[in-house]
């Protein structure tokens, strides 16, 4: 039986609102820093939206690209690029055949942003002044696309699109890249920009974000017994994946493995979760078997915790049904208390945030539950970073998506 591939992590990169790179998102997570923040402008009044607030991107990505890139790209693109070069220095400019390069970065939404402008153009200017460039700058693979062009990525571009577990998928799909053979190096993640009154409008009649127009910074709260939904992010992440063979030819740093990915679906409703949490159990339970650790190995898990009143327990559960008495000695974060809700791009990020916390050993805090929720049987990290153990360690990080879509990925050090 022939050996499976390990598949590594060599580079990291992000623009978000914690951070213009991974370094500073990372810095900030541990400091327990909030990216929501007031929005500057008059949507709310002049639309009547409830919600004034949103975790925007911090710095000008234009800063990170030509004016003609900005110019031909949806926001999406531009912050997925921008992370796609900083994630390709880290790794230390891999020397890679380009066909044995590909390239997984997902949107759960795409050019949203292109799109509604665009309509607005029409509607309001006439056919005469859109864009030639409208819809490759609206089309969800747009980001992928762009970056198979600018690294010359020839194994395959892909953006898998499962609503909010897009980017933890889009990760997984790289690894398989590499251990199925089609590639030696592939460039994943997930991005989203959404901060439009279109779609905080449409979150807000679900009733699904937070009313916390009075302190944004303390919003997003999951586990509290007074969240009240979550804060739209914007932004990205990138991860260089690598095969442990090749990186080893170049010398590469690693950071840690990515050792199982986990899938399921919950075929039950387009938005709500499974109540008893059986798919993400699934989800889970598959990428443990798949990475080949037990639960006694887990020691971090990084949740998908969006704030809400149901979801957060629905997996809080699922986390304490699957590793029973081991739960005890997992350190739960819920980062998105700091990063807002990045929609397809949060399981990329997160999964950044997982790929830190193991290699640096330090388990980011959620903030902003000064209340846990008493139904929540899993150690908390809060307000803090928690120390995680020496030796070989495990750590989850769960992506969940509108459509029934659960993604989890088991990450190991090197």
């Amino acid at each position: 039986m022939t050996p499976r591939t390990d598949v590594v992590v060599t580079g990291l990169g992000a623009f978000t609102s914690l951070g213009v790179d991974a370094p500073s998102t990372w810095q900030a997570a541990l400091a327990g820093t909030s990216g929501a923040r007031t929005l500057d402008n008059d949507w709310a009044e002049t639309y009547g939206i409830p919600v004034n607030f949103a975790a925007t991107v911090v710095g000008d990505v234009s800063e990170r690209l030509t004016r003609p890139e900005t110019k031909r790209m949806d926001p999406s693109a531009q912050y997925a690029l921008a992370s796609a070069r900083e994630a390709w220095a880290d790794a230390g400019t891999p020397d890679v055949d380009p066909e044995r390069l590909g390239s997984v970065v997902s949107s759960g939404i795409g050019g949203i942003i292109t799109t509604l402008d665009a309509w607005d153009t029409l509607r309001e200017r006439g056919a005469r002044r859109m864009l030639p460039t409208t819809v490759p700058m609206l089309m969800p693979n747009s980001p992928t696309a762009y970056i198979s062009l600018d690294f010359n990525a020839q194994a395959g571009a892909h953006a898998l699109v499962s609503a909010c577990a897009s980017g933890a998928e889009a990760i997984g799909y790289g690894v398989e890249m590499i251990r199925t053979g089609r590639a030696d190096v592939v460039i994943a993640g997930g991005t989203e920009a959404v901060v439009h009154p279109m779609p905080i409008a449409s979150f807000a009649a679900s009733r699904t974000l937070s009313l916390r127009n009075d302190d944004p910074a303390a919003a997003s709260r999951p586990y509290d017994v007074d969240r009240d939904g979550f804060v739209i992010g914007e932004g990205a992440a990138v991860v260089i994946l690598e095969s442990a063979e090749h990186a080893a030819a170049r010398g590469a740093r690693v950071y840690a493995k990515i050792a199982g990915v986990g899938l399921s679906a919950d075929a039950y409703h387009i938005t709500s979760p499974e109540p008893e949490g059986r798919g993400q159990i699934r989800a889970m339970r598959s990428a443990l078997d798949d990475a080949g650790v037990t639960a006694r190995d887990v020691v971090h898990v990084n949740a998908h915790a969006t704030s809400t009143k149901v979801g957060d327990m629905i997996e809080a559960r699922a986390v304490r049904h699957l590793f029973a008495a081991e739960a005890d000695h997992i350190a739960l974060s819920a980062t998105k208390s700091m990063t807002g809700h990045l929609l397809g791009g949060a399981g990329a990020l997160e999964t950044l945030f997982t790929v830190k916390a193991v290699a640096e050993r330090k388990a980011p805090p959620t903030i902003n539950v000064d209340n846990p929720d008493p139904e929540l049987d899993v150690p908390l990290v809060r307000d803090t970073p928690a120390d995680l153990p020496a030796g070989d360690i495990a750590a989850v990080n769960n992506s969940f998506g509108f459509g029934g879509h659960n993604v989890a990925l088991v990450v190991t050090n090197a």
